[in-house]
């Protein structure tokens, strides 16, 4: 998505020098989005900055049905579009751009973008993170021609075809099952001898007539001509290869948080995701993370909806002090 510029209340703000922010977010997803509210009703100047689409990774799935208070589920673009609703309807100011820097100036944070720069009190980073890869012979070169990061990006060009799903958590089950509306047959190969998705996911995929199993397995090679044609699997147990034919690989293993551009001055866990305390600080003061961008047991929209009050809370009394 191309960027875009600063809106105009924005550009105006900056020019008559009212710098810096009080907050600034980085990330329009779950957690950025709830961030921006909850400072938005401590009535502080907030500014949140978002490379793409607001609403974060939840935009690609299809149906959220483990969000509180929506009983028959809601589609991630639709729940994604109402959390930037109520943030926009208190006044919050989005900026549509890519952070690429991070300088700290005494109690001052200078935020680096494509377009500019914006200085700020405090700092809220949820960025999130991108599909990981596999790593795998092939992947990178049929990436976009027959290896897809998503369903409901990619799914509705494989109707009546033979595609696989690798990975076995609640997001990859979720994928499986939404490519049934299109495909032929989907199989879905995990590592392990067990699934980590919920047993209610799992026991609705189990139900699919579509849906196939390959477990204890994992793709060494992914194969083509002018798209792919096939994948090469090992038996983790016997170690013993196959090949089968396939005509895409959909990948859901997880996601790699977009922390790169803050190595050398925020502490990161070895997985590259934030370290911080039990009220979302870093080891900068004034900066807080929340969302998939920091380290926890469940990347969920509920956890990153928590992660943003909390941050933003601690951030404004941050503030105060």
């Amino acid at each position: 998505m191309p960027t875009v510029k600063a809106e105009p209340k924005v550009q105006a703000m900056i020019k008559k020098g009212k710098k810096p922010f009080d907050l600034i977010i980085i990330g329009g997803g779950p957690a950025g989005l709830t961030a921006g509210i909850y400072a938005k009703r401590a009535k502080i100047d907030v500014l949140l900055i978002e490379k793409a689409l607001p609403g974060g990774a939840i935009t690609s799935t299809e149906l959220v049905e483990n969000y509180p208070g929506f009983p028959d589920g809601i589609s991630g673009i639709d729940l994604g579009q109402r959390f930037e609703d109520q943030a926009k309807k208190l006044g919050l100011d989005i900026v549509f751009d890519k952070v690429t820097k991070i300088e700290i100036k005494g109690d001052i944070k200078e935020v680096f973008t494509d377009e500019q720069s914006y200085s700020c009190r405090s700092l809220i980073i949820a960025i999130g993170g991108e599909p990981k890869k596999l790593g795998v012979k092939g992947e990178d070169a049929w990436t976009g021609k027959g290896v897809s990061y998503c369903a409901t990006c990619d799914g509705p060009f494989y109707k009546d075809k033979n595609i696989a799903v690798v990975g076995g958590g609640n997001a990859a089950i979720e994928e499986a099952i939404f490519l049934t509306k299109f495909a032929k047959l989907v199989t879905v190969i995990h590592r392990r001898n067990e699934l980590r998705a919920d047993k209610v996911l799992q026991d609705k995929a189990r139900s699919n007539l579509k849906i196939f199993f390959k477990l204890n397995a994992i793709v060494e090679e992914i194969s083509g001509d002018n798209k792919v044609k096939s994948i090469k699997l090992k038996d983790v147990l016997t170690g013993k290869s196959s090949s089968m034919n396939i005509d895409g690989v959909f990948i859901n293993i997880g996601r790699k948080p977009n922390t790169d551009f803050i190595k050398g001055f925020i502490d990161l866990n070895d997985d590259g995701t934030i370290k911080t305390n039990d009220k979302l600080e870093t080891n900068v003061k004034g900066i807080f993370a929340a969302g998939d961008v920091r380290k926890k047991d469940l990347w969920q929209v509920v956890t990153s909806v928590a992660d943003g009050a909390i941050a933003a809370h601690n951030a404004i009394k941050y503030l105060e002090q």
